[in-house]
Order: C-alpha cells, then sequence, then structure tokens
C-alpha cells in the first residue's frame, strides 16, 4: 500500500461519529486528492460539530441513511469501529468485490515505525498517556495515538522511522487488523473484563479481537501482560513474541519463556528485567490513586524499562502524572464535599474499581445509563456496602442495576436511598449536593453507556463539570 494510492479515489466513510475519528479520516482522504463520501444514519444537526470541521473540504454527504449505491460505485469503502461488522451495507461492498478498510488497518500499513499497542477492557487511555509521557523523557520523537478521539491517520505525517509510537487500541480497531495479519512490534494487554456485549455474540469474540493485538508478532516482538488477570496471564501460552509480566502480587510463577516486567513489594515498586531487581520507586511518590492505577503504571513502567527510561525519569512523571479528563478526575471541592467525574467508567467493573479506590467515607453515587448487557450483582454488592445514597441516571440498563440493589438489599435486610432515575444532570448533581455532608465524595461512576441522554461519555463528563460548576457554593 502506497499514500499515493488514494488519488482521485472514490472513497466512502460509513460512520462520522462524534469523537474526531470519522473527520480524522474525512480529512485525511480529502488532502490526498480523492473524491469523499461520508454516510452516516444521524443528522446533520446531530453532527453539526464535526461537519463543522470539514467546511473547507470538498466532502459530499449522505446523513440520515445509507445508500447502497454509495457502497457500490465506489472504490474503497472506511469502516468507522462502531458500525457492526454484520452492518447490510458492508455486506453489499463485499458482495460488489469493494475493498473494506478502517484508518488503523491503513495505519499500519503505511506507519514506518515500530508501534507500541495498548489494549484492555480499562486502563488502556492512562496507560497509553503515561508511556507517551515516560518516553518523553528520553526520547525527543514521540506520537500518542488511536482510540482517543481522533483517527490515526493525522499524524502519520509526523512519522518517521526514528519516531516512537504509542497507539491506544479498542477491540474494534484490532478487529480491522486481521485481514492485514499485523500486530504492534510491542503489545500491552491491560485486563479482559465483560464488556460491549451488546455488539459481540460472546465473551470468546470479544477476547479474540483483543487478541489480535499480539497474534501475528514474531520472536522480535514484546508482549507485557498482568499477571493478576488470570485470563490476561493466559496469553502467554499463545505468544510468538518475548513476554513480560507486571503484578501487584507476590506469587508470581513465571514459565520459562517470560520475564518479570515491574511489580510491587511491600511498599515499592521494581523492576525485575530477565536477571536482575531494580528499585524503581515508592509507592507514596504515586500521585494517581486506586489499586487500578497501580496496575496502570506497572504496565507503563514495564514499557519505558524495556526502552532504557532511567528511575529518575520515572520517579518524575509518576510524582507529576495525576490522571486524565473522565477518570476520578478531581472537579471540585464544594463545603468539603469532593466532586470527582469518572465518567468513562461504563462498567460495573470500572464502577467497582473507583469505589474501592477511597477509603471508608460517605460515598454519593451517580449511576446508570444505557445498557451493554452486562451484569450487576457485583456492583450491586458494592454499592450496597460503600454507597450512602444512589441517584439513579434514566437508561435502558438502570432498571437492571436497580433489581440488583435491591435484590441485595432484601438479602441482607439493609436499607440504601435510592433517588431517581432523573432525565437531566443538573438535577442529579444538585440532589447529590443535598445528600452529601462534610467529608463525603458524589462520585459520577455510571456503570453504563452513555447513549439516550447523553451524545457519548465526554458530553455526560461535561455536563457533571457544568453542573457541579453551578452549585451554590
Amino acid at each position: 500500500m502506497n499514500i499515493k494510492d488514494f488519488k482521485n479515489k472514490k472513497v466512502t466513510i460509513i460512520g462520522l461519529g462524534l469523537h474526531g475519528g470519522g473527520v480524522g479520516v474525512a480529512k485525511f482522504f480529502s488532502g490526498l486528492g480523492a473524491k469523499v463520501l461520508v454516510t452516516d444514519l444521524r443528522s446533520k444537526e446531530e453532527l453539526r460539530e464535526s461537519i463543522e470541521q470539514l467546511e473547507r473540504k470538498e466532502i459530499k454527504y449522505v446523513l440520515g441513511q445509507h445508500r447502497s449505491e454509495d457502497f457500490i460505485n465506489t472504490d474503497l469503502v472506511i469502516k468507522n469501529p462502531a458500525v457492526p461488522d454484520d452492518s447490510r451495507y458492508l455486506k453489499i461492498a463485499k458482495d460488489n468485490k469493494v475493498p473494506i478498510e478502517t484508518d488503523i488497518g491503513i495505519f499500519f500499513e503505511l506507519c514506518p515505525a515500530p508501534i507500541i499497542g495498548i489494549t484492555g477492557t480499562k486502563g488502556k487511555s492512562t496507560v497509553s498517556s503515561l508511556i507517551d509521557k515516560l518516553l518523553k523523557k528520553k526520547y525527543r520523537d514521540v506520537v500518542l495515538a488511536g482510540n482517543i478521539r481522533a483517527s490515526v491517520l493525522k499524524k502519520l505525517k509526523k512519522i518517521n522511522k526514528q519516531t516512537k509510537v504509542v497507539l491506544e487500541l479498542s477491540s474494534w480497531q484490532l478487529n480491522g487488523l486481521k485481514s492485514h495479519k499485523k500486530s504492534p512490534k510491542y503489545a500491552v494487554i491491560t485486563n479482559i473484563m465483560r464488556d460491549h456485549l451488546n455488539r459481540y455474540k460472546s465473551m470468546e469474540d470479544y477476547i479474540n479481537d483483543k487478541k489480535q493485538i499480539f497474534k501475528s508478532q514474531t520472536s522480535k516482538g514484546y508482549l507485557v501482560l498482568n499477571y493478576d488477570d488470570k485470563t490476561v496471564r493466559e496469553f502467554s501460552r499463545e505468544a510468538k513474541s518475548q513476554v513480560f509480566f507486571y503484578s501487584q502480587g507476590n506469587g508470581i510463577v513465571l514459565n520459562p519463556d517470560s520475564r518479570l516486567g515491574a511489580f510491587v513489594k511491600g511498599e515499592k515498586i521494581y523492576f525485575g528485567g530477565p536477571d536482575i531487581k531494580e528499585e524503581i520507586c515508592p509507592l507514596d511518590q504515586i500521585r494517581l490513586k486506586g489499586s487500578h492505577n497501580i496496575d496502570n503504571i506497572l504496565a507503563a513502567v514495564t514499557i519505558a524499562k524495556i526502552y532504557d527510561v532511567s528511575n529518575r525519569s520515572i520517579v518524575k512523571v509518576l510524582s507529576k502524572f495525576k490522571g486524565l479528563e473522565g477518570r476520578l478526575e478531581l472537579i471540585d471541592t464544594i463545603d468539603e464535599v469532593k466532586y470527582i467525574n469518572d465518567t468513562t467508567a461504563t462498567t460495573p467493573d470500572a464502577c467497582m474499581a473507583a469505589l474501592n479506590s477511597f477509603g471508608p467515607k460517605g460515598i454519593v453515587l451517580i449511576a446508570g445509563g444505557a445498557d451493554k448487557e452486562l451484569i450487576f450483582d457485583e456492583l450491586a454488592e458494592a454499592i450496597v456496602n460503600r454507597v450512602k445514597a444512589l441517584i439513579l441516571l434514566d437508561g435502558t440498563a438502570t432498571s437492571k442495576l436497580q433489581k440488583a440493589i435491591n435484590k441485595q438489599l432484601e438479602s441482607i435486610g439493609k436499607e440504601l436511598k435510592i433517588i431517581g432515575p432523573m432525565d437531566n444532570m443538573r438535577q442529579a448533581v444538585a440532589t447529590a449536593q443535598e445528600e452529601a455532608i462534610e467529608k463525603d465524595i458524589v462520585l459520577l461512576s455510571p456503570a453504563c453507556a452513555s447513549f439516550g441522554l447523553f451524545r457519548h461519555e465526554f458530553e455526560r463528563g461535561e455536563k457533571f463539570n457544568r453542573a457541579v460548576a453551578g452549585l451554590n457554593k
């Protein structure tokens, strides 16, 4: 594949979206001189933000519908990750022998530098950002891209053979690599939890897409795995690459073909390497809080040490890095109550990790939303044990969550104040303020997807932030 191949070609982009990925793809192909048509089931008004970014580009639009002819009379179809594989329009393209590609597939074909890929159900954004910051302490030329609300193709012009490319990869993006039989040279898998079962027929299908991050690696590749996640640990049996495990536990039993990466012992982080035990830093010098974030740090440190980043540089980054937008993000403290935005917690496991990040303080939880065919039983137990009041947001999964909580309450004879469901974030936050007292925490950690009330989880988080800003102080 050559970047010049696309000039004057007809390119149909299915799914413009609102996260920036579709916009980046459209700009890329338009900039190469391709004849671009964007088609999306959403209306012009719903896609207004994305369309405004493409105002000066010669792009045709078919909105509110898809047309069969746009998948027949074209040279190439680019599939947005949100478009399901069983789309009838993708089938029309296949039946008419029109190639179907993804931005990630094209990126892997054209990228001249080795890629560090990060995937997992949770933690991949934090790990990717940490790796980016750690590598920049030693290398000038580092590029962060992938599943971060922008298309990777925008970054291609900045990349040469010496560039360190850090790529966050979702399961859907990895699915797009199967036909290319490609994997990143350096791969990290943070964890595997139940997620996206509204899109996948089974957990096995979901896991198989995740495995693509190492399936095409060779013996010259590196695979960094979370030893404490049993599913992830077992991936080492299928790997052809060099395996490094990271762990918070002490009971690590390595097979002859794997190595120990970053790990916790006592109150310090060490790096094992092939034959060494090197102290990196004490845990009390780390700014990020929560056990799940220790996992994220260990993953990033393992990659940093593979790239010979100094311990002094690692400590500097870890002592300053406070996390990402919408991930246990402290928005404000009002009347000694902390308001925390964890909008990217779109699964029960992610919400439980958030609850476990805080000590025995009063938590007023805002949760609920759209269904991803997940199970709420364990989360219900955690909520009953850790939460003083629950504010529910409206959505297709909210009744499932409420039923699981009621069942748990009945089984132990306990009561919990449950308010809602509500269809307004401002009202939810105002109600949470009424329930909270000094030293409490108001936590937005929905455990569900955002669609329905919000366009995406970041809009949900933005509305939470604005609601907090509007509270009486």
